[in-house]
């Protein structure tokens, strides 16, 4: 721990001797919990770049504390009475980093880049675009395939951000090493395992909207180093900080905490059909696959790992959003019909199973609850701890059995569903295919009512929870611990740090 606090110092000290005459400037100090892949809006594909993407990388919508979407680079949308055509109005005076002009021919760039660049991750998201069209300097047309309900909340997230075409063409595929957007802050270095560094962009559209000059954003795996540099001034704000943290903050008095309900899940993903580590009973029998859920207690997970503190879950979406299906409650903990079951399938004996665990304190523990709850119905979970980033190409390369990974989450619940259930789609590492779950998601896309929706999602959720290849266990509380310091922030339940309007005292 000593060697990571003085490296931290030695982060900061650097950073701020580089900035030269900016030492006096204001400075956040921001403690990730990993280090974000690669910094391209197409390819990129963590939760911790989606924070540093908030503060470079405007999209054309945003969404607010409700979860409705707003304006940022677009000013208004218009869709056609058929859904195949939406209309979009982009802000004027709008400027890249590098001083190119945001204008109609720079966001069909963005959009056909997400759509063609080879390894993108956005293109499963905005797939429903056939064309883009420029009607004028100002407005762009996007011609769907299809009606697709979910496209604007899809453009709320990385599919949105716009990037500037002159340095993307450049750059190619190294893009992702120097970035240039048209956010409120622009990208200066980066340090892999180290540091991420941005200072305020002079031209930006919403200039009067941003108080602080220079923003550094420090991954820290651990999350005791993460607060003990909070409490020590090190640091102003941190992400994630551990339920077991959470009295520590509030009962100081130079620490503020401020949370919300996260729009994602936490889960277990079992590799179906992706390689040789697919082999497993786990993976050829559904029966096997319940009876492993059925070792799990969820609500004593939450109580031993977190104090209670997160929201327990079954499905994609949490309990308090609207298309949670009330009709497919949390299973409760049955032993001895998990042991019927096994028996069932033919399993006899302790079954082996690896179990790749990113590498933080909460990930850990979960896992040794995990380990220690299965372990009473038959199932010997070997824990594989492994570096956050390197545990998403080995579950690309399907080198695990399970796979202890969560997702952020989307303000649409096309968003926290489609991309990891349907057949082939990029981010379905377990290689779960079901052509009716696909038929469904088709239908769920292209209907824009609620209530039609909810409909076709309970058709989902009651095939993919009893044979898919998530189990979903719980969803986090966005735990933010800051500074006394900091003024004016608000916690969207998306989890990214929004710093347009946030002021350092």
């Amino acid at each position: 721990m000593k060697n990571t606090l003085r490296r931290i110092a030695l982060s900061l000290a650097f950073a701020a001797v580089a900035g030269g005459s900016a030492v006096a400037q204001s400075h956040l100090r921001v403690g990730l919990a990993e280090d974000p892949d690669v910094l391209d809006p197409s390819l990129a594909r963590t939760y911790v770049g989606r924070i540093v993407f908030s503060s470079i990388c405007d999209k054309l919508f945003d969404i607010d504390e409700k979860l409705n979407v707003v304006p940022q680079l677009a000013t208004s949308h218009e869709t056609s009475p058929d859904g195949l055509t939406v209309t979009i109005k982009l802000r004027p005076g709008v400027k890249f980093h590098d001083g190119e002009v945001f204008d109609a021919a720079a966001a069909k760039y963005s959009l056909e880049r997400h759509l063609n660049m080879k390894g993108s991750f956005r293109k499963p998201e905005i797939a429903s675009i056939n064309s883009i069209e420029i009607v004028d300097p100002s407005t762009i047309k996007l011609i769907l395939k299809t009606p697709f309900s979910p496209l604007l909340a899809q453009l709320t997230d990385r599919a949105g951000m716009m990037v500037s075409p002159k340095a993307a063409e450049a750059a190619g595929d190294k893009f992702g090493l120097k970035p240039v957007c048209a956010g409120p802050y622009k990208f200066v270095e980066r340090v892999q395992q180290d540091r991420i560094v941005v200072e305020k962009f002079a031209d930006y559209w919403n200039k009067d909207q941003v108080f602080i000059d220079k923003i550094t954003y420090l991954p820290i795996v651990d999350s005791t180093v993460r607060l003990a540099n909070l409490r020590s001034g090190g640091l102003d704000m941190i992400e994630r900080l551990l339920a077991t943290d959470i009295k520590t903050v509030r009962d100081n008095p130079k620490l503020k905490l401020i949370s919300a309900v996260e729009l994602g899940y936490q889960g277990l993903t079992i590799n179906l059909s992706n390689g040789p580590k697919a082999a497993s009973p786990l993976a050829k029998d559904a029966r096997v696959r319940q009876a492993f859920e059925l070792s799990i207690d969820r609500d004593a997970l939450n109580q031993v790992v977190f104090n209670g503190e997160f929201v327990v879950g079954n499905q994609w979406i949490n309990p308090t959003n609207p298309y949670y299906q009330q009709s497919l409650p949390v299973p409760k903990r049955d032993l001895a019909k998990a042991k019927a079951l096994l028996k069932e399938a033919g399993v006899s004996g302790r079954m082996s199973l690896d179990m790749m665990v990113p590498n933080s304190p909460e990930t850990r523990q979960v896992a040794e609850v995990l380990q220690s709850m299965v372990a009473e119905a038959g199932f010997d979970l070997k824990i594989r701890v492994t570096e956050f980033a390197t545990s998403l190409k080995a579950a690309e390369d399907g080198d695990y059995e399970l796979y202890l990974i969560g997702w952020s989450g989307r303000s649409d619940p096309d968003g926290n569903s489609f991309s990891f259930q349907a057949c082939g789609s990029p981010q379905n590492n377990s290689g779960y295919c079901d052509k009716d779950v696909d038929e469904w998601h088709k239908q769920a896309r292209i209907k824009s009512d609620p209530a039609e929706r909810k409909k076709i999602y309970e058709n989902i959720a009651k095939k993919y929870l009893a044979d898919g290849s998530i189990k979903y266990l719980y969803h986090r509380r966005v735990l933010m611990a800051l500074s006394d310091k900091i003024d004016g922030y608000k916690q969207m339940p998306d989890g990214l740090i929004r710093v347009v309007g946030v002021k350092l005292k």
